[in-house]
């Protein structure tokens, strides 16, 4: 039991980055596990981590441990949840990554009710817009739009989300309402770029069934979408947000939403909006059950309904 107490001390405090954050992960002081892993280094007869007042390092003798025995741990983890699962318990640490805005704007707030209906599942949420490495990573479940979407994991569909093309009404008074997509090329535009790969986001539209880009005039780009929608309030441009961002702001009147038919302006759209898919991507392995079937199903049917797919 010291052996097993000193591995998960040891393993954790590399993953954290620290001892004392590690300990906090498993619940206990950083000195009863800084004596945890002290004891294993005994026991092994060698030095795992080199220490200094602020940080940790492996040696080469602790490089080679930690590949062998992190897996364990993560095993012993997950053989827990399973068992508790058993009984109707749900239980062990769920680890979900997500894009930035649509972590922020709608998971965040659907997470609390979760956690509060499984109070043994401790929710972890990673907030990035880079892709995450579920194996190197520990990730559960990340949620990705289709840009994002890679081979080996499997992705559900969970959302479509409409986007919003949108400016605020000073620019608009300055600069005059776009009646069609391809004047967006004589328009300031606040584009997206995809922090993994470096690319623009393009401005996707429909017309008579044909998907095509408008060109665009980029005069300011971003990776955050809250970024480009604080510019577009302060009259920046023209931007392309997630309704889960935009329609708060258009209802305040910040925001003026462009290429509407529906009565709401003046004028018809000339082209369909694209919406943005979004996806929970998850391992095809046996742990992908329980928590994060509860997860999923849970977050499904949380979505506001007219994203439903």
């Amino acid at each position: 039991m010291g052996t097993l107490k000193g591995v998960e001390s040891f393993v954790r405090a590399v993953e954290e980055g620290s001892i004392a954050a590690g300990a906090r992960r498993l619940g206990i002081s950083a000195a009863a596990a800084s004596q945890n892993i002290a004891r294993l280094e005994q026991q092994l007869d060698t030095r795992l981590l080199t220490r200094t007042t602020r940080s940790i390092a492996l040696t080469e003798s602790g490089q080679v441990y930690y590949q062998r025995v992190k897996q364990v741990t993560r095993d012993l983890e997950q053989a827990k949840a399973e068992v508790g699962e058993l009984h109707g318990q749900p239980q062990g640490k769920l680890r979900i990554a997500s894009s930035g805005a649509f972590g922020r704007h709608v998971l965040s707030p659907l997470v609390p009710a979760f956690a509060r209906h499984y109070p043994r599942v401790a929710v972890e949420l990673i907030l990035t817009d880079h892709n995450v490495d579920h194996v190197r990573e520990d990730i559960d479940i990340s949620i990705r739009f289709p840009q994002q979407l890679e081979p080996g994991l499997v992705a559900r569909k969970i959302a479509q989300v409409p986007l919003r093309f949108c400016a605020s009404p000073a620019y608009l008074q300055k600069y005059g309402m776009p009646q069609d997509p391809d004047q967006l090329r004589e328009h300031q535009c606040l584009v997206f770029r995809l922090p993994y790969d470096g690319r623009l986001l393009g401005w996707v539209f429909v017309r008579a069934g044909v998907r095509f880009e408008a060109e665009l005039n980029p005069v300011i780009i971003s990776n955050d979408i809250d970024s480009l929608a604080k510019l577009a309030v302060e009259g920046a441009g023209i931007a392309r947000i997630g309704a889960f961002l935009s329609d708060e702001l258009i209802e305040q009147g910040k925001l003026q939403p462009l290429f509407l038919s529906n009565g709401n302006i003046n004028h018809s759209a000339t082209a369909d909006i694209e919406p943005l898919d979004f996806y929970a991507c998850y391992r095809d392995r046996p742990s992908a059950g329980g928590k994060v079937r509860l997860f999923l199903d849970y977050l499904v049917a949380n979505v506001p309904s007219a994203w439903r797919v």
